[in-house]
């Protein structure tokens, strides 16, 4: 066993920390984004008391995940003695240290988990430029005639370049406090329309369908993961232990979240029922009040695009093109990567406009990975060794096969019903 008395965060230095508020803040922002708006939906399919019930344990396997992981990734460090090992190392680390079968894969592993994570950010980049530029073309083509969805996301991608170029996570804090006001102001806003007209609560569906929880659960799982934010937020913090435990930044923002999106969902189902649209906005009536929150909601997430950006970024420039921290003029070359990338989502989100189908199926192989199955993993090959143990009757081993074999069941079930709507939606094209 190695030194159980070295402290990884003592031994950790960051460029530029952020602090624990700007640490809740930037969480807060990267889980409440456009899938919050879908929530509706999702209780129509489960129902106002089951959809809570399975709303806060899924939320709490996610949250769970990420505490695993980042726990994994600490006890990483303590093991090979550094201040920080970043996701991948901490991948390749940990299946070193389990059974044969993993050791021999144990660096594919930590190159699997840059894609995956890289793979997951990009598509959630084009996925805004295509949200934002939705919102604005529905609310501008009224007053000007501009044209093509394609030209607004050219836009779009163009002026989001000096946002982008903010290499310091700690300089996105002050746009992720304005995008939260942004965000919780145009709940707000929708509130006004939700209260208006309440149907009987008794009308409403208590227990949904059955056969409808897999969209349940593929909506909550687009609104609640960000792993890759959390593991960078975590990772630029003054005080990293206040992170995860009980109580920690990613907890309390949990907690908020969590019950913002019960509210949010059983409000707006009960409000237009089984007539609630897949986003909520498109339940509102074309009128001024309606147009001024999609503005609002497009401008949030417009502000948000350089956060989800970061993860991608971060990953070439750390872990591969600037990975042994020499390179000269790094920073002209990460603006001009920034600009790369930038260009490279408005292109595809030019060429691909109705992105939906194809990043469904992104998500379904890359959410479920991330969070569930990969730090089982990590955990199993962690108390592999002996001198470590997975506690009194292998609880710890246990629960990681049940993580898996969950995340499993939705990485297949996702992609069958990605590929099934891929299917129908360019057959029909």
């Amino acid at each position: 066993m190695t030194d159980t008395a070295y402290d990884p965060y003592a031994n950790r230095n960051v460029d530029k920390p952020i602090s624990n508020f700007g640490a809740f803040v930037s969480v807060i922002k990267c889980v409440v984004g456009t899938g919050v708006l879908a929530l509706p939906m999702a209780f129509k399919y489960a129902g106002t008391i089951l959809g809570p019930l399975l709303l806060i344990a899924t939320a709490f396997v996610l949250i769970h995940g990420i505490q695993m992981l980042i726990m994994c990734m600490v006890e990483c460090s303590r093991r090979a003695q550094v201040g920080y090992t970043n996701f991948p190392d901490s991948m390749a680390y940990s299946f070193a240290q389990g059974p044969k079968c993993f050791r021999y894969i144990a660096t594919a592993a930590g190159y699997v988990a840059d894609i995956t994570l890289c793979i997951a950010h990009y598509g959630i980049c084009v996925v805004y430029l295509v949200f934002v530029s939705s919102n604005f073309s529905n609310v501008l083509e009224r007053y000007i005639d501009i044209g093509d969805l394609r030209y607004y996301i050219a836009i779009f991608g163009l002026l989001s370049v000096p946002f982008f170029c903010i290499i310091h996570l700690k300089y996105l804090v002050p746009l992720n406090i304005i995008a939260n006001i942004l965000i919780y102001i145009g709940f707000a806003m929708i509130f006004y329309y939700i209260f208006q007209d309440l149907q009987p609560f008794s009308d409403l569906s208590f227990f949904g369908d059955p056969m409808r929880l897999p969209q349940f659960f593929g909506i909550v799982l687009f609104s609640i993961s960000s792993v890759g934010v959390f593991i960078a937020v975590e990772s630029k913090m003054a005080h990293p232990q206040k992170f995860i435990g009980w109580f920690g930044v990613l907890d309390i923002a949990a907690i908020v979240v969590v019950i913002s999106y019960i509210i949010f969902g059983i409000f707006g189902y009960w409000r237009y029922g089984d007539g609630i649209a897949a986003s909520l906005t498109l339940n509102l009536p074309e009128e001024p009040l309606s147009l001024a929150i999609q503005i609002i909601l497009a401008t949030d997430i417009f502000l948000t695009f350089p956060l989800s950006g970061y993860v991608v970024i971060n990953i070439i420039m750390t872990h591969f093109w600037n990975k042994r921290g020499d390179l000269k003029r790094a920073v002209l070359k990460e603006i001009i990567l920034r600009i790369g990338f930038v260009v490279l989502a408005t292109l595809n989100g030019v060429a691909f406009p109705d992105l939906g189908p194809l990043l469904a199926l992104v998500g379904a192989l890359t959410l479920s990975l991330l969070n569930l199955v990969f730090p089982a993993f990590m955990e199993i090959c962690l108390n592999y060794p002996e001198g470590y143990s997975y506690g009194r009757y292998k609880w710890k081993l246990v629960k990681d096969i049940v993580m898996i074999t969950f995340g499993v069941l939705i990485l297949v079930q996702g992609t069958i019903f990605s590929i099934i709507d891929m299917v129908v939606y360019y057959g029909h094209m």
